[in-house]
């Protein structure tokens, strides 16, 4: 688990440092709204990680060999996240000066569609989670646990 959040750290500090590096690609390029919320998604998805992941340690409603497949399945989603980030480099790259604008701008709507994707993937993969943890308790008659935990039915999680 502790190598999870390390990994998140590491996408984040690359998704920031992608950002900063736009500031040295020409106006077009460094203006386009679509690559400063590609990498904000990848906060949203960070976020949505580490506080649902801690929710979910404290919840006894889950195993410790369901947890580890959770952490598995985050981890996958924050890899392809990465990977996105990886191809937005190519945007902000200043050595790949033989790029058009209209290229750029392809691949920046490229990867903010393929991010917003994975950053409904991650919601969609919390909100199953912890159903599963709703059910279990709704079984047990223990709803306002899980209620306190999560939050109530208006809330981020349903």
């Amino acid at each position: 688990m502790i190598k999870n959040f390390q990994e998140t750290v590491k996408i984040y500090e690359q998704g920031k440092k992608y950002y900063d590096a736009l500031k040295s690609v020409n106006n077009l390029v460094k203006d386009a709204r679509k690559v400063q919320q590609t990498i904000l998604m990848v906060g949203d998805i960070t976020d949505t990680y580490v506080t649902s992941f801690q929710r979910m340690m404290r919840d006894d409603n889950f195993t410790v060999e369901e947890l580890g497949a959770i952490a598995f399945g985050y981890t996958k989603l924050l890899e392809e996240s990465n990977d996105v980030l990886t191809e937005l480099k190519n945007v902000v790259n200043i050595t790949t000066l033989s790029m058009t604008d209209k290229e750029r701008m392809d691949v920046v709507e490229r990867c903010y569609s393929k991010m917003k994707r994975y950053r409904n993937l991650v919601s969609y993969y919390t909100n199953k989670n912890i159903s599963v943890s709703y059910l279990r308790a709704k079984k047990k008659n223990d709803l306002d646990r899980i209620m306190g935990l999560y939050g109530n039915m208006n809330e981020r999680y349903w």
